[in-house]
């Protein structure tokens, strides 16, 4: 990562801070207005309203056939994507993306990490009859055209709005209907890579990352640790811990060399507790010192 590529994120971020309105969008599936900052997404939450379509969606390690009105909650750190008629033609609905924070108000205090709708290991898809259907497109499509409107309190309005869907969904019962798809070591190894992408670039000093050893990963793809390692060392040859390893040396070096971050900082953000700890790990797998890096440069 170059330090102009740090120094134009850390603006734009600066910029995004200000402006309330950067931590929610909504808009209907397919109309292409909902556009978020690439190094930002990852901070943000999902619901998608489908009213039309005919997909797989693979969330973590499962795949749901989702070829109903149904209503999906994706999580920033659970990977996933949808397979099948995903275009403007073959789908229909509406979706909205917020930050944890857009909710954090003085009534909203648990993180969505730990609610019942978006916690790792939870069911994203919950199936809709027509009064649920009506019903929650009639609040998208109050959303969809207050969230443009000059209405001083409109934030405030939109959370209001998340929250009936939320409690609608909570009163449901989810989607079971998924199946283990085929390779699943293959898939469960490139779910996990995908994972340990996005938690990089680190963006100094307002972020740290947020999983730290293998069986953090575990728990957000919803499986247990072992079977996790066994599919990664099966697909790639190389074990789980080498990888975060080698993420986090490469992630070191990069923000050594192109920032004036201290050694504390550093170690900070990619998830030390103590800077020894930091110095200890990165000796060992560099032979040299974090301070002796910049040294010789």
């Amino acid at each position: 990562m170059e330090l102009s590529q740090i120094v134009k994120i850390k603006a734009e971020k600066n910029l995004l801070s200000k402006a309330d309105s950067g931590q929610f969008k909504v808009a209907a599936i397919g109309e292409g207005k909902c556009t978020l900052a690439s190094y930002n997404r990852r901070d943000f939450y999902k619901i998608t309203l489908v009213t039309k379509c005919n997909s797989t969606l693979d969330y973590a390690n499962r795949s749901i056939e989702v070829k109903r009105p149904a209503l999906v909650f994706t999580n920033p750190l659970v990977p996933y994507f949808w397979q099948g008629e995903t275009s403007e033609e073959g789908s229909a609905g509406y979706f909205c993306v917020f930050t944890d924070d857009f909710l954090h108000t003085t009534n909203h205090q648990e993180s969505l990490q730990d609610s019942l709708l978006f916690k790792a290991g939870g069911e994203p898809v919950y199936f809709l009859n027509d009064k649920q259907v009506n019903y929650l497109c009639s609040l998208f499509s109050r959303m969809r055209e207050e969230v443009d409107s000059k209405y001083v309190y409109k934030n405030d309005l939109m959370r209001s709005h998340i929250n009936l869907i939320l409690h609608e969904a909570i009163m449901m019962q989810p989607a079971i209907a998924y199946f283990t798809p085929p390779k699943a070591a293959s898939r469960l190894a490139n779910l996990f890579l995908s994972l340990l992408n996005k938690q990089f670039p680190v963006d100094l000093p307002l972020q740290t990352i947020k999983l730290k050893k293998a069986g953090d990963y575990a728990d957000q793809l919803a499986v247990h640790v072992n079977y996790l390692n066994a599919a990664v060392q099966e697909a790639t040859g190389k074990a789980t811990t080498a990888h975060i390893n080698e993420k986090l040396i490469s992630e070191a070096k990069s923000l050594l060399t192109f920032t004036d971050y201290n050694v504390a900082e550093i170690s900070y953000s990619l998830g030390f507790e103590y800077p020894s700890y930091f110095n200890n790990f990165f000796k060992k797998h560099t032979g040299i010192t974090p301070l002796s890096l910049r040294k010789l440069l």
